[in-house]
């Protein structure tokens, strides 16, 4: 009976040492990989790690049961099979690794770019591909029409293109197309980290500056072996959990909005200000910037603001709830949701 090698298993916010992460042969990485995923993993990434020898892919499922991560490794040949066809949550993170290292995944259902960006490899920004200068997904038919939407918008998003295959109203299709504005932060985060890391890691997105400060400061503390008060953890749970709610109010209003709901549109864009100003009163930013910084917080957080934060939320939550129920008990917008997303 032949023993199939183990991943490396660690706890989110763990560091990890890549020479004790042993690569393995791809069929055993492939097969793996593919029972993991079968008994409830998902995966969490899937990139290259480049190396003064050959690079390696690098695979990362997450078991939302024990809260670990599996590390599996292999050696990065310039062609190998494609794990999309038997596992689909490999589908975009190979795309992204053909454009970036022009490494091919054969038999990959749609091989096409995702960032439009120009591959490492070359060195030459005249390499990149011209965005959406690619083969999208059609629906034939003689009824059937194609509805092209951006890249220029009239909202605040940045740019993005979008096709809709529709019959009559009801849309068969959707495809995104991103990749027309590049801010360069990936690149301008080597050799770091410095003064200014921390400031674009918050304006990586304007609706997760909580949530990618949170991140990277857990990458700085875990390879520093540094530790947070337990205050200080508090507080970002805090905070975190405001980002979150905004960022929910103002989904759910947005989802009204798109069937043409506009009690609830109108409703929930108030309440995720509410939310906002929350944040706002623990550190003077309503995106949250400032507050959180490796090793603790940015800014200290007076502990007579809890009465106020309570009670704020305690309003917030029922204007939510109202407006949510409105959504959801009006048969026009329940009749527009249905089967939509499946």
């Amino acid at each position: 009976m032949t023993v199939r090698p183990l991943p490396a298993i660690v706890k989110n916010g763990e560091p990890v040492s890549l020479s004790v992460v042993e690569p393995m042969r791809f069929e055993d990485f492939r097969a793996g990989m593919s029972d993991a995923v079968q008994n409830g993993l998902r995966v969490a990434a899937f990139f290259v790690v480049p190396g003064p020898g050959d690079p390696c892919l690098c695979s990362v499922l997450a078991d939302g049961a024990t809260g670990e991560l599996q590390w599996w490794v292999t050696w990065a040949e310039e062609t190998y099979p494609a794990l999309t066809p038997n596992c689909p949550q490999f589908h975009w993170f190979e795309r992204e690794v053909a454009e970036q290292w022009g490494i091919r995944p054969e038999g990959h259902p749609w091989l096409k770019p995702i960032r439009f960006q120009a591959p490492y490899r070359s060195g030459e920004p005249n390499d990149r591909p011209l965005p959406s200068v690619t083969d999208f997904f059609s629906v034939e038919g003689e009824e059937i029409h194609e509805v092209a939407v951006g890249p220029v918008h009239a909202g605040v998003i940045e740019p993005g293109h979008f096709r809709f295959q529709c019959h009559g109203e009801e849309v068969l299709h959707l495809e995104i197309s991103l990749g027309y504005q590049h801010r360069g932060i990936e690149r301008a985060l080597l050799c770091g980290p410095d003064k200014r890391t921390i400031h674009l890691i918050e304006t990586l997105a304007g609706d997760t500056t909580i949530g990618h400060a949170t991140a990277y400061s857990q990458v700085i503390e875990a390879l520093s072996g540094v530790h947070p008060s337990p205050a200080a953890e508090a507080w970002r749970s805090v905070a975190l959990e405001l980002e979150r709610l905004a960022n929910h109010a103002g989904d759910l209003g947005a989802l009204a909005n798109d069937v043409g709901y506009l009690p609830t549109a109108s409703y929930c864009g108030r309440i995720r200000g509410d939310f906002l100003n929350q944040t706002a009163l623990l550190c003077g930013n309503r995106f949250g910037r400032g507050i959180v910084r490796p090793g603790g917080l940015g800014v200290d957080v007076a502990a007579d603001l809890i009465p106020e934060l309570r009670k704020r939320l305690d309003l917030a939550f029922v204007d939510l709830q109202n407006a949510v129920e409105l959504l959801w008990r009006t048969p026009s917008v329940r009749a527009r949701f249905e089967n939509a997303g499946r």
